[in-house]
């Protein structure tokens, strides 16, 4: 049975979460409703998963990740959270969560992904994953100086190719002629070493690259 603990500072938020994850078979074996209670019962209990709010009374729940991560390796923490803001999926990731739902998520869905979570799985609510992990990867790897240097263009065109969008597409978005946006292309291509649109797409998910607009 996987155990799990509970941090909320709001009682009834916190209750709640307590009985929807006991009626679906997990041993709750502890909650908590700031960071510092989190921590020590955390080190007390070991539970598989820790479900973790962000925004504690006293307290960071960011903060309260990174002490679990560090001081219990076979725990995993599951942040629950009513912010789905990419500023607060990414210090959570960035602190050693393993995941990250929005409160918006229903009882069966919070289940699965405790589930995933005390499995290994990263887990994320839909539209979050491919964005911020994307996103984090960029920012803990750095500038890398052996890099190829793309331009700005190229950069931008490379976004866009990744998204799907044909180069009269990406002519008519970014007001360039057709030719002009196949010459960024087949340059690209050139100082990626790469062969096709597919690779570029890749390497764009890859290095943090997609575009996050709207089509």
């Amino acid at each position: 049975m996987t155990t799990v603990m509970v941090v909320d500072d709001h009682p009834m938020w916190r209750e709640a979460v307590e009985r929807d994850l006991a009626a679906r078979g997990f041993e709750v074996v502890a909650t908590a409703g700031d960071a510092g209670s989190a921590v020590r019962r955390a080190l007390a209990v070991r539970p598989d998963v820790v479900v973790m709010d962000l925004q504690l009374g006293t307290g960071s729940g960011v903060d309260a990740t990174r002490d679990v991560v560090a001081a219990l390796p076979g725990t995993r923490v599951l942040v629950l959270s009513a912010s789905a803001e990419q500023a607060d999926v990414l210090e959570a990731v960035k602190a050693g969560a393993s995941g990250y739902l929005v409160k918006s998520a229903g009882a069966d869905e919070l289940a699965d992904a405790v589930t995933r979570t005390a499995a290994g799985d990263a887990v994320f609510s839909a539209g979050l994953a491919g964005l911020l992990l994307g996103e984090y990867r960029r920012l803990q790897a750095g500038p890398d100086p052996g890099a190829p240097q793309l331009t700005e263009r190229e950069t931008e065109v490379l976004k866009l190719v990744s998204r799907g969008l044909s180069a009269k597409a990406i002519a008519e978005r970014l007001v360039l002629s057709h030719r002009t946006v196949e010459n960024h292309v087949q340059n690209t291509l050139r100082k990626l070493q790469l062969h096709n649109r597919v690779e570029l797409t890749r390497y764009a998910i890859e290095h943090g690259l997609t575009d996050p607009d709207s089509a």
